[in-house]
């Protein structure tokens, strides 16, 4: 299998959810002098906030006034491979971003990755992914350049809104406007991203489930919502002593997310998953000790700074 093969399914951790977003390689991957990604500093520039409704601020969701806005780096590094994979090391580095935009939340993540293989091939591919998600979970600006050695192999951006009261007890719709102008029906039950993390909190704090199986749509594919299943750990009480202030008091649960593409869900008897997402969430919104896996390879995800970031209203 060529390197561009394998990383056909690599996929950062957008959004508050840190879901997994993909890395589409455009070309080949030739021979290239070993570069490291330097880790993203806390003191790079905000997220771009999207514009939010016109008028009057949205209703705001139970769960929402907890998630703490913040700014965290983390450093990637290869956890294990696949018997037979092509893959020897991988490391690279993330930034990511959630800020209080008073009636929404803008959210914005940065990732590098390089990969080798076993010739010497190397991959470096990188994304920047930004989104504005209403209070009331029903809208969602987004916008996501990825490249590959250097150029950029897909832009994608847009408008999702979903209808119905709540989040998820209706369908909506998703209006792209890169790579292409188009528009695409979300099914009922659909998720958006913060949103997603509320509800994950909120189950696993009760202690009544276990599961949350939901289509979830972030914006970071030009298919639209894409089947998801949330498997929740027990809640686990506040750490003596937090390595950092903001997660003092805090309490957490692990969960894996994993996430099925089109393909495998209408196939009969399907339950591979694509990629897998597994991490600790706190009560707050923030998430450390996470492990992205791809299949061929894992990557750990281990939380390097993390900060406060006040709001701005």
């Amino acid at each position: 299998m060529r390197l561009r093969d394998t990383l056909a399914g690599v996929h950062a951790l957008p959004a508050t959810a840190l879901l997994a977003l993909g890395l589409a390689v455009g070309a080949a991957a030739g021979p290239a002098a070993a570069q490291q990604p330097a880790a993203p500093q806390p003191s790079a520039p905000a997220a771009p906030r999207a514009a939010g409704p016109a008028a009057g601020a949205p209703a705001v969701i139970p769960g929402t006034e907890a998630m703490a806005p913040h700014r965290a780096a983390y450093r990637l590094r290869l956890d294990r491979v696949r018997q037979g994979s092509d893959v020897v090391q991988a490391e690279g580095a993330m930034l990511f971003e959630v800020l209080d935009a008073c009636d929404g939340w803008a959210t914005r993540q940065r990732l590098q990755l390089t990969v080798l293989n076993r010739a010497g091939d190397q991959v470096e591919t990188s994304s920047d992914y930004s989104t504005w998600e209403s209070k009331d979970g029903r809208r969602l600006r987004f916008s996501l350049t990825q490249t590959a050695q250097g150029a950029v192999t897909q832009r994608i951006s847009g408008e999702a809104e979903l209808a119905g009261a709540e989040p998820g007890s209706e369908g909506g719709t998703v209006r792209y406007e890169q790579p292409s102008a188009q528009q695409m029906t979300l099914p009922r039950g659909t998720l958006l991203p913060m949103m997603h993390t509320i509800r994950a909190l909120a189950l696993a704090k009760a202690g009544q489930q276990r599961m949350l199986n939901a289509p979830l749509f972030d914006g970071t594919s030009e298919d639209g919502a894409q089947d998801s299943t949330t498997l929740l750990s027990p809640w686990s009480e506040p750490q003596a002593q937090p390595r950092f202030p903001l997660l003092g008091g805090q309490a957490s649960a692990r969960m894996r997310i994993a996430f099925f593409g089109k393909e495998s869900a209408a196939a009969a008897g399907a339950s591979a998953p694509e990629y897998e997402v597994g991490l600790r969430y706190f009560a707050n919104g923030v998430a450390d000790e996470m492990k992205m896996d791809f299949g061929d390879f894992a990557v750990d995800g281990l939380m390097q700074s993390l900060e406060a970031v006040p709001a701005a209203c």
